[in-house]
C-alpha cells in the first residue's frame, strides 16, 4: 500500500466525512457494536495468534495483558460504543455568534479536524476506541497498531470498515497501516494529513515529533504521582495507592512515584511498603527511605538517587520519596514529572487548594486514583490517547479534542469600504 496516495484520496474525501450526518456516524457506531459481538470467535481467534506469539517472544505479563482481548474487553468495547452513540454530535456546534452590524453576522461553528493519522500501541481495543471516536467526529483516519497485534487489528479493522461503509460513510474515511516502513511513509504527508496521534514509549513519540512537519498530539510518557500529606485517612491512602499502581501497572496513568510528607513518614511508610510488598509491588527509595524500611524490617528493592525520579516503570515497581511539606511535593512533580496526572491525599484544605493551583498537568486529583484518567471513565465515550500538552487538546482527548473549528459570516453586500471610511459602524453585538 502506497501510504500517500492513501492520504490523497483520503483529503479528498474529508470533506464528504464532515458533512456526513449524525445519524450515519452513529448508525456506524451501533452496526459496529453488532458486528463486534457477531465475529467475536473470528476476533477471538486473531488475538490467540497473537497472544501465543507473545509467550514465544517473552513479552512480559504487564504488556501480555494488555494484548489480551476477551469476553470482558469485547463487553467494555460493545458499552463504549453505544455509549458513544448517545453522546451530542460535536460538529456543527455554533459556540459564538455576533452580529457585526446589521445584515452582517459572524458564527464559529465547530467542524472536522479532517485527517487524522493515529499510531497506537499493541492493544486490540485502542483499535476500536481510536476507529469510533474519529467516525463520530467526523474525522478520517490512517490507523497503525502495533505489531504485537497485528492479527486481532486485521479483523477488527476489517469489520469496522465494512460497518463504516454499510452505514453510508465516504469509501476513503478508514485506512489501516500494518507495516513498520509505512509509519515512516506517514511522516512525510505533511499536505494531507492534519493531525498526529502517537501512543508509546517516550522514545517512540519523540522519534514522531522529531521527523515529521505535521502537528503532533499526545504524551512522551506517563510519570504519574501521588503526594501523602500529614492530615489524610490511612485506610483510604492505602486503597487509593494501591489501585493507582496494580490495578493496570503497564497503563501511562498508573502511578510511579509516592511521595510522603516527612513528618508522618515513620508512621506511615512502613504500612504503605507492606501494602505494596504484600500486592508484588516492588519498593524502590533513596537512601532516606531505604533507612526508615530496613529499620522496619522491610527489604528495599532498590535504592534511588535523588536526581533518578524521572522513571516510568509500566510494571509492578514505584519509588519513593519523602518531602518537607506540599511546596516541595510540587516542585519535585513539576521537575521529574511528564504534566500527565498527579494526585493529592489530604482532608487539609489549605494544601488541597495549593496542590490543585500548583501542580501542572493535565490532571490533578484529590483522594482518588490516578488510574481515573481515561476518556471512557471521564465520560467521553473512549479516547484517541491523553494529551500533556497545552495547545489545543489538554488529558484524556475525546470528541471535543477531535474537532476545531471555522468562522462563518453572512453579510448582503456589505464592503470593507464603508467601515474603513467611516460611513458604517461595527456595532458587534453577541446573539
Amino acid at each position: 500500500m502506497n501510504i500517500r496516495e492513501e492520504a490523497i484520496r483520503m483529503r479528498m474525501a474529508a470533506p464528504a466525512m464532515a458533512a456526513c450526518s449524525i445519524e450515519k456516524r452513529n448508525l456506524a457506531l451501533r452496526l459496529i457494536a453488532e458486528k463486534l459481538e457477531a465475529s467475536k470467535d473470528d476476533i477471538f481467534a486473531a488475538n490467540a495468534l497473537d497472544m501465543e506469539a507473545a509467550k514465544e517472544k517473552g513479552i512480559p505479563q504487564a504488556v501480555q495483558k494488555r494484548l489480551k482481548y476477551d469476553e470482558g474487553k469485547l463487553r467494555d468495547s460493545i458499552a463504549g460504543l453505544n455509549g458513544l452513540a448517545e453522546l451530542e454530535d460535536p460538529v456543527g456546534k455554533v459556540t459564538l455568534k455576533r452580529e457585526l452590524d446589521e445584515g452582517l453576522i459572524l458564527q464559529r461553528v465547530s467542524v472536522p479536524i479532517g485527517v487524522i493519522g493515529v499510531i497506537f500501541e499493541a492493544r486490540p481495543d485502542a483499535m476500536i476506541q481510536v476507529a469510533s471516536l474519529c467516525i463520530k467526529s467526523g474525522n478520517c483516519a490512517i490507523l497503525k497498531g502495533g505489531k504485537e497485534t497485528a492479527n486481532s487489528n486485521r479483523v477488527l479493522f476489517g469489520l469496522i470498515k465494512e460497518c463504516a461503509i454499510k452505514a453510508g460513510l465516504p469509501e476513503g474515511c478508514l485506512v489501516q497501516a500494518e507495516l513498520h516502513n509505512e509509519i515512516d511513509e506517514l511522516l512525510k504527508c505533511d499536505s494531507e494529513v492534519d493531525l498526529l496521534i502517537p501512543r508509546g514509549s517516550n522514545a517512540f513519540v519523540r522519534h514522531i515529533m522529531e521527523n515529521t512537519k505535521i502537528p503532533v498530539m499526545g504524551h512522551s510518557s506517563g510519570i504519574c504521582h501521588i503526594y501523602v500529606d500529614s492530615v489524610f485517612d490511612r485506610e483510604m491512602a492505602v486503597n487509593t495507592i494501591i489501585d493507582a499502581k496494580i490495578q493496570y501497572p503497564a497503563a501511562c496513568n498508573a502511578v510511579e512515584t509516592l511521595l510522603v510528607k516527612r513528618d508522618i513518614a515513620g508512621d506511615f511508610l512502613p504500612v504503605m511498603a507492606r501494602a505494596f510488598i504484600g500486592a508484588g509491588v516492588s519498593v524502590k527509595g533513596n537512601a532516606e527511605v531505604n533507612r526508615i524500611l530496613s529499620a522496619n524490617g522491610i527489604v528495599p528493592g532498590g535504592e534511588m538517587a535523588d536526581d533518578e525520579f524521572a522513571k516510568e516503570y509500566n510494571d509492578m515497581a514505584v519509588s519513593v520519596k519523602l518531602v518537607e511539606d506540599v511546596k516541595e511535593a510540587v516542585d519535585h512533580i513539576n521537575r521529574f514529572g511528564s504534566h500527565h496526572t498527579d494526585s493529592i491525599i489530604t482532608d487539609d484544605a489549605e494544601a488541597e487548594k495549593y496542590f490543585t493551583s500548583m501542580v501542572d498537568s493535565a490532571g490533578v486529583y484529590v483522594n482518588c486514583s490516578t488510574r481515573f484518567a481515561d476518556g471512557y471513565r471521564y465520560g467521553f465515550g473512549a479516547e484517541v490517547g491523553i494529551s500533556t500538552g497545552k495547545l489545543h487538546a489538554r488529558g484524556p482527548v475525546g470528541l471535543d479534542g477531535l474537532v476545531t473549528y471555522k468562522y462563518v459570516l453572512k453579510g448582503n453586500g456589505h464592503i470593507v469600504g464603508d467601515y474603513a471610511s467611516g460611513k458604517k459602524q461595527f456595532r458587534h453585538k453577541d446573539l
